[in-house]
């Protein structure tokens, strides 16, 4: 047993514990106990549950490397702001302000690498599980007669696997076999094509414009061209079962991603305007007035108790009639004298303007809403209706 499989070997057991008790739920649901299809579905398995535990890591790593985007214009002022200065001082205190802003918007460079640095120890575990199949299964392995429930017997089965006819066990290089090679190459485009849709789509539509032009940005443009180039050349030293843990780890990424930026976009960015046309055409469909004018009526929604009424100035209360001037004085006219009676003039004394049916815009879009409730259940009591007259 070489040292990496030492450090790796807790891992390991973990890893091979969880394609076992896959596996024999899927012989449990009628497959078959031997080699095929149970076991490469065992490695999607594996994939699943590893992808559950780190949702939380995953929503993390969004929020992050949107809050690190969103600071980017505000760390060039900071960068500009101390370009020229070089001495110690200025440059602790530069380091300090960093720190302070990103504690300000919530943002850590690291998080957004949390996922990925997680899943590397089991991407390398799986990988000597499945390069121990061989030896496992013909009683050589190094490591003792089984790694945690996974025995002689059960390694012959997995080994033996195949997807599509090729042996999850192998690797583009060390066989001459045209199958693997094709199965292999298969995986590898998919696996470096996820990763950059999803590298995409996490910095293309889910940032705004202004986030977009700054260094941290065209660097992370950069691997988004990198990343998958790196991983279709490293690829063909990888067995076939880790490439399928890989490809459906990226797949999964994709519609985590591709759910969470479609329900909570950044603000400003080509998601969230998407999302706003698909609220308003989905309160146009149900009769509601757009959002704005419902937030607006939230917003000056009156305590709870007595409604308020509006005032008018020709119901305003008389408090009697006025005192009349001493004979010779010149007494000033009333301020509100010669003041127009009109609907339509601004409402007294509340600071809010009225239209001419005496409706501030809050009040106005509530009165909308009221009118298309009303009419909704008088549709709904007029189809109620005519069914009982139909029976």
């Amino acid at each position: 047993m070489g040292f990496f499989d030492s450090i790796l070997s807790p891992i390991m057991v973990a890893v091979a514990w969880i394609m076992v008790r896959v596996h024999e739920l899927l012989v449990f649901l009628g497959m078959s106990e031997g080699s095929g299809w149970a076991w490469v579905l065992s490695i999607v398995g594996l994939t699943v549950v590893i992808r559950i535990l780190i949702i939380p890591l995953f929503f993390k790593q969004i929020k992050a490397s949107r809050s690190m985007q969103l600071v980017q214009p505000e760390m060039q002022k900071l960068q500009k702001k101390y370009k020229n200065k070089t001495d110690p001082a200025s440059r602790q205190k530069m380091q300090a302000e960093m720190m302070a802003l990103y504690r300000e918007h919530g943002a850590n460079p690291f998080s957004s690498c949390l996922p990925i640095l997680l899943q590397m120890p089991i991407f390398f575990a799986l990988f000597r599980v499945l390069n121990s199949l061989g030896p496992l299964a013909q009683g050589e392995y190094a490591g003792g007669p089984n790694i945690g429930p996974l025995d002689q017997e059960l390694a012959a089965q997995a080994e033996s696997s195949t997807l599509f006819g090729a042996p999850i066990s192998e690797t583009f290089l060390s066989t001459a076999d045209p199958t693997v090679k094709v199965v292999t190459v298969f995986l590898i485009v998919l696996m470096s094509v996820t990763t950059f849709f999803t590298q995409r789509q996490l910095t293309m539509k889910n940032m705004p414009a202004s986030a977009l032009d700054n260094p941290m940005a065209r660097q992370q443009k950069m691997l988004m061209y990198i990343l998958p180039l790196v991983f279709a050349f490293s690829g063909v030293n990888f067995p076939i079962g880790v490439l399928i843990y890989w490809s459906v780890s990226n797949l999964w990424s994709m519609g985590q991603q591709f759910y969470t930026i479609r329900k909570q976009p950044a603000p400003g960015s080509e998601a969230a305007r998407l999302r706003a046309e698909r609220v308003a055409k989905r309160r146009a469909r149900r009769g509601l007035p757009p959002e704005e004018e419902t937030a607006t009526a939230a917003g000056e929604e009156q305590p709870r108790g007595q409604r308020v009424q509006p005032k008018r100035k020709d119901r305003a209360k008389k408090t009697g009639p006025a005192p009349r001037p001493p004979a010779g004085s010149t007494a000033a006219a009333p301020p509100d004298a010669g003041a127009s009676d009109q609907p339509g003039d601004d409402a007294e004394g509340d600071g809010e303007v009225r239209g001419k049916d005496g409706l501030t815009d809050a009040e106005r879009a509530q009165k909308r809403y009221e009118e298309r409730a009303a009419q909704r259940r008088a549709a709904a009591a007029k189809r109620k209706s005519q069914a009982k007259k139909r029976k």
